[in-house]
């Protein structure tokens, strides 16, 4: 591929990067004597999430040290417009049962605007990235790169849908929504993770939503997704990954899959 965006050189960084990361984390993935603990919120973290954490900010610290960095395991350093959002391995409960569908997401905003974003799948075998304005791509290197778009489907009922679990729609009483939109669709998987929204970007899954995440699971999904010709907001239609919620789709199908979803008043459809 052939980059043509101001984010160019933050785009090879995020490669560097992730090949680093990829490195450390094959090294724990199914290793033997991986720690893993439970966080306040109940949720899985290995040693491995925390190192690979460390890793990615020591890499950004002595490459970009203007610029602010959210992760997932570790507080928030740095100030100004230009931040980078990590999540060390999006998929830990996969990652500790030795199920290869993990990835490390690093993604860069500048101000509001999510201008970067890489998903790198080691496992798998895959990588996906996209800049602002230079398309989304699936490959394992920036020279052995596809660019990827997004399905044309247009009817709910010809749509691919992909989740993570139906417990967490429940937790959040929107269950009664999710399964309104499974009823009109042709298919359900739950794919879950980054997984589902790289196959959005892909084509080959037309509709991924979860009722709640953070920034850090977002982030780097968001511009892949758009670049890709889809469409990225919550579940109640906030743009991007700020609204705790994702939904995800190829465009054509967003606002009537968001209709089913309950969507915030005021939210254009």
């Amino acid at each position: 591929m052939s980059l043509r965006t101001g984010y160019d050189d933050d785009l090879r960084l995020a490669h560097v990067i992730a090949d680093q990361v990829d490195s450390l984390t094959m090294s724990r993935f199914k290793a033997l004597d991986l720690r893993v603990e439970t966080k306040p919120d109940l949720t899985p973290v290995s040693d491995a999430d925390r190192t690979a954490e460390e890793l990615v900010r020591s890499q950004l610290a002595r490459a970009r040290p203007r610029d602010a960095v959210h992760g997932e395991e570790l507080p928030d350093t740095g100030h100004g417009p230009r931040r980078w959002v990590v999540d060390p391995i999006d998929g830990t409960k996969n990652f500790v049962r030795g199920v290869p569908v993990w990835a490390t997401l690093i993604a860069l905003l500048d101000g509001d605007q999510v201008v970067v974003g890489l998903v790198s799948a080691p496992a798998l075998g895959r990588r996906w990235w996209a800049a602002q304005g230079s398309g989304a791509w699936t490959g394992r290197s920036l020279a052995a790169a596809t660019r990827i778009q997004v399905s044309q489907v247009d009817r709910l009922e010809d749509a691919s849908f992909s989740y993570s679990s139906l417990t967490g729609w429940e937790e959040r009483d929107r269950l009664p929504h999710v399964l309104d939109l499974m009823r009109r669709v042709w298919r359900t998987r739950a794919y879950g993770d980054f997984w589902s929204y790289v196959l959005v970007a892909e084509g080959a899954v037309d509709v991924a939503a979860e009722p709640e995440l953070s920034l850090h699971d977002m982030a780097a999904l968001v511009p892949i997704v758009t670049e890709a010709g889809g469409r990225f907001t919550s579940v109640r239609g906030v743009p991007g990954p700020f609204g705790g919620s994702a939904l995800a789709t190829n465009g054509r199908l967003h606002d009537d899959a968001l209709a089913l979803l309950d969507p915030l008043p005021g939210v254009h459809l």
